[in-house]
């Protein structure tokens, strides 16, 4: 966060980041897991409390426990802006592990590319995908330092599969599918997952382009899962929360509508249920009824050629 506007924004009634943070690190590849004694991979690196870290917030909307004290004051002041942000972030969280769970049972994945991790919480992806088949391979993708050191110390998968990280930039997709080849098999399917990180990538031409240059990379059979906020739902509340994130954030957040969520799926079969809020996307069945909409929808789609 700029450091200028950080006493104004827990001063006033605003708060942090609804999305998982995305920095501007230089990309260098690290293995997950438990470091082994000797090998220099370093601990957790020590964090400013004092400034909320949207990754931490995030984690805070999630019931996690990673974050400090201000970053729950910047949550709770967020939510005070805009309460539905918990329904988002946990209904987007649930996404996440159906979509997860279909791709690596009924669509047959055995590989994954997750590009935006933030921090382990309930159900990560290599969690629900070898749940499902327990030889899935998952290569992890985020820049967040914070991010990283917590991805080498928690991300641990079985011993048929396999689980890494690579620290890199979204808007580097030939970097990050030229080491994610080091863990994957990129001539067979894989599970492509980006979700709450092209709104980091304020124009939507070089968001399709970072898009179809990943997916340039995969072969047929791979599917692509993603989802951002949008503001068709709740208009103008969350557009206000967001833009007052964006005016004190060195990494802004753009709410995009459906039919531009659409276009990233251009060329690809999309499946049903298409572009909808995350709640609804194949939801569990329940007796009450569908689950309420939220503010940031998604979509899974097939590469077929």
């Amino acid at each position: 966060m700029n450091r200028d506007n950080q006493d104004r924004w827990l001063s006033e009634s605003s708060t942090s980041n609804f999305i998982r943070w995305k920095g501007s690190c230089a990309s260098r590849r690290r293995p997950v897991g438990d470091p082994a004694p000797g090998t220099g991979v370093p601990s957790i690196p020590r964090t400013d409390g004092t400034a909320p870290q949207s990754a931490r917030v995030w984690n805070y909307w999630l019931g996690g426990r990673d974050h400090y004290p201000a970053d729950r004051l910047a949550g709770d002041r967020f939510i005070g802006l805009y309460p539905k942000i918990v329904d988002v972030a946990r209904h987007s969280r649930a996404f996440l592990a159906r979509a997860v769970r279909y791709l690596a049972g009924e669509a047959g994945i055995r590989q994954f590319i997750d590009i935006g991790t933030g921090l382990p919480a309930t159900d990560n992806t290599h969690e629900v995908a070898q749940r499902a088949a327990p030889d899935a391979r998952i290569v992890y993708v985020d820049n967040d330092p914070l991010v990283l050191a917590h991805a080498r110390a928690l991300l641990t998968g079985t011993r048929e599969g396999a689980t890494d990280y690579v620290d890199a930039d979204l808007r580097d997709p030939g970097r990050i599918l030229a080491e994610a080849a080091r863990t994957l098999d990129l001539d067979r399917p894989v599970g492509l997952l980006v979700l709450n990180t092209l709104g980091h990538v304020r124009d939507d031409d070089e968001a399709r382009s970072i898009v179809g240059h990943l997916l340039d990379g995969l072969p047929a059979g791979s599917h692509l899962a993603v989802a951002d906020g949008t503001d068709v739902l709740t208009g103008e509340a969350f557009r206000t929360a967001v833009d007052m994130w964006n005016q004190a954030s060195d990494t802004p957040y753009h709410l995009r509508t459906p039919d531009v969520i659409a276009g990233f799926f251009t060329g690809l079969r999309l499946l049903d249920p298409g572009v909808v809020p995350v709640s609804r996307w194949r939801a569990e069945p329940d007796p009450s009824g569908e689950p309420d909409e939220v503010d940031e929808f998604c979509a899974v789609g097939r590469k077929t050629s």
